[in-house]
């Protein structure tokens, strides 16, 4: 979990997406943004041992292929 700027976005917030664009945006303002980021809690790893850890470790994401470092 990277914490980009996703993690700011709440239920209730007004996203609008821009095919042609390929953009998604949400209406808050950069200091909202900054705010609610400040607030974010990263979850705590499932796994940090065994096989599951080392993957968890060790494998990038999905959008980087998914493979061992």
């Amino acid at each position: 979990v990277k914490g980009g700027p996703i993690a700011a976005v709440k239920n209730g917030d007004i996203i609008t997406f821009d095919i042609p664009k390929r953009r998604l945006d949400v209406k808050l303002s950069q200091r909202e943004i900054t705010a609610r980021l400040k607030k974010v809690k990263r979850p705590t790893p499932r796994y940090t041992s065994g096989v599951m850890g080392k993957y968890a470790r060790h494998v990038s994401s999905a959008s980087e292929g998914a493979v061992t470092s």
